[in-house]
Formats: structure tokens, C-alpha cells, sequence
């Protein structure tokens, strides 16, 4: 049995197979843990192939959290689905969520919502845009990872997430990379790792 379960969430317009340079490392440096990558539920509508959890098409600032509220069931059944091939139904806490820009702001609002009491979040160059009230579980453990040169989403969102989520009383970790736009590089991956490998394999030794 796999000591936990780490579910990758990928941006708009892109797919779960974005994941896979960063699959293939993880499982070498995780082989205790299980790995799911799954595409979002929605065709992008602004390009072919790709897929999205919620539009972006006219999106503002205004209209963007009733966006999510609305994708949180489809974004629900999709983590339902992983968790249940994997075999965690029962075990939300050796659950961790990867998320990338928009799959970011999906796994905040997933712990934000106290809809998903998971082991840990990892959001990379996302924001926090849910709606209000927030109800999380107060165990779960953040981490921030942002470029300070990003520009899709600033990386004062990053610092506006940090100050919320500390607010309400959970562990954040923020993590500013010089020189970084919107990406995800391999300075930024390793640091994950780590937050991960420590969150599911607390006696393993750091990489």
C-alpha cells in the first residue's frame, strides 16, 4: 500500500500530461507514493485540445469567483475519481494537491471551501480567488510557490494568499522565485518535493 497520493492540477488550456517531465522525477525520488495527473473537465474554449476547470473567456475580477463556485462539482468528481483508482477513498489526510495557476486556484478554493481536509496543497503561480466565508480545515499545509517575474499572475497574489491563509489560521510557507515567470522550473520542483516528501514521508531523508 502507497504511503500517499499526489494529485496533479494542471493551468488552463493545457492537460494532465503537462505533468509528465515532473511525474517521471517524482516517482524516482517517491516511490512510496502514488501519483494521478487528470485532465480538466471542460474543453478550453479558446483553443483546441486543451482543457480548463473553469472559463477565462471575459473572466474579471467581479465574475471570477462565482467561476469557481460553479466548477467546484466537476472538480469535485474529478478528485473523487483519482482518489477512489488510488485507493485513498478513506484516507483524505495522505492526500496531497499540485496545482499550477488555474489548477492552483482550484486546490486553494478546494481547502478554503472545507471541502477537502487533505494532507497538504502545493499552488504554483496561482491566486486565491474564492468567495467568502472560508471554513479550512486548520491542519492542512500550504505552500506557495510564485516568480517575481510572472506576467499572468502577479506575484503580489502570492503575498495576498500568504497574509489571508495565515489569517485564518493555517500553515503557509511562500516561496518567491527571482527571475521566474509563469513556470514551473526545476528550482521550484525541487522545493515541492521537499514539502511533500516531509508532509507523507516524515522520516525520509530530504533530497
Amino acid at each position: 500500500m502507497k504511503a500517499g497520493l499526489v494529485i496533479f492540477l494542471h493551468g488552463v488550456g493545457s492537460q494532465g500530461a503537462a505533468f509528465s517531465p515532473l511525474l517521471v522525477q517524482w516517482r524516482t525520488d517517491l516511490p512510496l507514493v502514488a501519483f494521478a495527473s487528470p485532465d480538466a473537465p471542460f474543453p478550453f474554449d479558446l483553443a483546441p485540445r486543451g482543457r480548463q476547470w473553469f472559463s477565462v473567456k471575459g473572466v474579471t475580477e467581479t465574475n471570477r469567483a462565482e467561476r469557481i463556485v460553479a466548477a467546484r462539482e466537476a472538480f469535485d468528481a474529478t478528485l473523487r475519481a483519482c482518489i477512489a483508482e488510488a485507493g485513498f477513498e478513506n484516507r483524505l489526510d495522505q492526500v496531497v494537491l499540485v496545482g499550477f495557476s488555474q489548477g492552483s486556484i482550484m486546490a486553494l478554493d478546494a481547502v478554503v471551501s472545507g471541502q477537502w481536509p487533505v494532507a497538504g496543497i502545493v499552488a504554483f503561480s496561482g491566486r486565491l480567488a474564492s468567495p467568502a466565508p472560508y471554513t479550512p480545515a486548520q491542519h492542512v499545509p500550504i505552500f506557495l510557490v510564485h516568480g517575481d517575474a510572472d506576467p499572468v499572475m502577479p506575484v503580489q497574489e502570492a503575498s495576498k494568499a500568504e497574509e489571508t491563509l495565515t489569517r485564518l489560521g493555517l500553515t503557509v510557507t511562500c516561496d518567491i522565485l527571482p527571475s521566474v515567470g509563469h513556470t514551473l522550473t526545476a528550482a521550484g520542483a525541487v522545493r515541492a518535493l521537499n514539502f511533500v516528501q516531509t508532509i507523507l514521508l516524515p522520516e525520509a531523508p530530504q533530497s
